[in-house]
């Protein structure tokens, strides 16, 4: 593996070849197991000890479809843990095709500049004086950059909130037309990025030094399998084109677990001006693109570009987790106002999970009224300005709570949760509870397997199957971020014997055998290694836990509260 590290401090640029540690090492495995082997676990995140790792996926830049998937791993100033945070757009195709498995910035200058950090053609790396960016935001950033490098790259990028290093700044990067409007939002690592003093990297497309596939014709076999299980689905070939992500509004709304208010409710009464089907409609009627390529090498498109009355663009992609988040939570039902809070969030560069919770904790305080769609977004540029409010809001709800005494907060590890009520679909109270990451959905979304209407069998409300069933998504999930397989293409597992042919595509690149059994050690294994850094950074099982409010406030309508116990929490990865 060709692995370049870059000392921010002495503007020094290395190279090293490493032997993976395990057979398809990348992504999200690939950051981890970095983040444990080099980072000091009691360190400061925004301290020079602290580390940024980029990594693509092991498939990424392959002819495999959909695994243009980008991990960034840091010890997170927002959980205080390890973190991966996981974007799609077009930089992990491109970096891949550079031959580079991974970059690792290391320390930070003592002086204050900024630099961009350039991967050219061949692979080669650079620094490059940024202070002539610092300030921008992402979309203004975007345009400056091409305007001098071409148009021929992906940007990875920081904006105003990268550069106050608050908790809650994502780091943004460009999709398949060139706009920052994908995040990688979670555990706050845009302020490592901004700790570092990196604006941006950008990558030239078009590189052929791609890693070698050992077995070129056995991968391109499995690949086609794959490729096609994915579009025999009808999920992901034709519900996901139509509706996108926000087609889960509805059926989420309709279990009684979709947090709204602040978690206060698990209806909203509004979930139908904002459903996926109010959002393609909309779209539609104003010439927009509800149906939207957005990664490299994806089939599935459901990106889409949302555009005002005027026809002119606005965002892209609004998706399930934001319509939620800057909607229901904060009981908002104007979809307009929640593409403009997505907008506003890509270009200042925040989390819009994170940003939504913190409105909405606000909101529950008294701060300002629910639904009051102007006030989120003046308090979201509060943020952009600076301001002592926006300094809070930006560092997530945690830090809002604590700033208005209120105990209403829904984090763990300080984290927010995502689109889905704990008290409503137990599981998630355990992925939830018990993922290295903090509250992080996408590390285990049980869903499936536990509401009727996407076929599962558990009972939602019991805490019968969940932690088995948690533990064994993790697991899988940890695989899937490493190999860098979109979430939406794991259709492609629907295969005959599918995991059997994932593994055939991590032989036929390593050369080396791997089988299922593989799969889950490995997943394990990289498990294991973030909760060693999480162990010897401090947490106990403690930080293991959900805030008060989901076991004692029953949820409307179900009046349910999370019922699984302590005990079973801890015997999630007691390996």
């Amino acid at each position: 593996m060709n692995i370049v590290r870059v000392d921010m401090n002495a503007r020094k640029i290395t190279r090293e070849i490493f032997e993976p540690a395990f057979t398809g090492m990348g992504g999200r495995g690939l950051t981890s197991f970095f983040i444990n082997r080099e980072v000091p676990p009691g360190c400061d995140p925004l301290g020079p000890d602290n580390k940024l790792v980029f990594a693509p996926g092991f498939f990424s830049g392959s002819t495999l479809v959909n695994t243009s998937r980008f991990s960034i791993g840091a010890k997170s100033p927002m959980t205080r843990g390890i973190k991966e945070s996981n974007v799609g757009g077009t930089v992990a195709a491109d970096m891949a095709r550079t031959g580079i498995s991974a970059i690792i910035v290391e320390g930070r200058p003592n002086n204050g500049q900024s630099f961009i950090l350039k991967v050219d053609q061949k692979g080669d790396v650079t620094l490059h004086d940024a202070d002539q960016y610092w300030g921008k935001r992402t979309y203004d950033l975007v345009a400056s950059i091409k305007e001098f490098y071409g148009n021929k790259i992906s940007i990875t990028c920081i904006g105003p909130a990268g550069e106050q290093q608050l908790s809650a700044a994502s780091i943004q990067a460009t999709d398949r037309d060139g706009r920052p409007c994908r995040a990688a939002g979670r555990g706050g690592l845009g302020a490592v990025m901004g700790s570092k003093g990196l604006k941006a990297l950008i990558i030239e497309k078009s590189a052929t030094n791609a890693e070698p596939i050992q077995d070129l014709e056995g991968f391109k076999a499995s690949a086609k399998i794959f490729a096609k299980a994915v579009m025999d689905d009808e999920f992901s070939a034709e519900i996901l084109p139509e509706l996108g992500s926000a087609v889960l509004v509805e059926p989420i709304n309709a279990a009684g677990a979709f947090p709204t208010r602040n978690a206060r409710e698990g209806q909203f009464e509004d979930a139908d001006k904002i459903s996926g089907e109010a959002l393609a409609q909309i779209i539609k009627s104003r010439g927009g693109k509800p149906n939207h390529k957005g990664c490299s090498g994806c089939i599935i498109n459901c990106s889409n570009e949302y555009v005002d009355e005027k026809g002119e663009f606005i965002t892209s992609s609004l998706e399930y987790e934001t319509i939620w988040s800057m909607g229901g939570m904060i009981g908002n039902n104007d979809l307009d106002s929640i593409a403009r809070l997505d907008r506003l969030c890509d270009d200042i560069g925040l989390d819009t999970m994170s940003t939504g919770v913190a409105v909405a904790v606000a909101m529950d305080a008294g701060y300002k009224e629910f639904g009051d769609a102007k006030a989120a977004i003046e308090m979201v540029e509060d943020v952009a300005r600076g301001t002592a409010f926006g300094k809070i809001l930006g560092h997530g709800p945690e830090m809002v709570g604590k700033h208005f005494n209120h105990d209403r907060v829904p984090v763990v590890k300080g984290q927010s949760i995502a689109a889905y009520d704990p008290r409503a679909i137990q599981g998630m109270a355990v992925t939830y509870s018990t993922s290295p990451m903090g509250a992080d959905h996408t590390a285990g979304w049980v869903v499936d397997s536990n509401l009727e209407a996407f076929g599962g069998t558990l009972d939602p409300f019991s805490a019968q199957g969940q932690v088995e069933n948690s533990r064994n998504t993790q697991i899988h999930m940890a695989m899937v971020d490493t190999v860098g397989i979109c979430d939406f293409a794991q259709t492609g597992f629907g295969a005959p014997d599918g995991l059997e042919n994932v593994c055939k595509m991590i032989a036929a690149k390593s050369g080396k055998p791997f089988c299922e059994a593989d799969w889950k050690s490995t997943g394990k294994m990289i498990i294991q290694t973030e909760l060693e850094f999480n162990k010897n950074a401090g947490f106990t099982k403690e930080q293991d836990r959900l805030p008060r409010m989901f076991y004692e406030e029953p949820l409307p309508p179900h009046n349910k509260v999370v019922v699984i116990q302590d005990d079973d929490m801890d015997s999630t990865f007691a390996f």
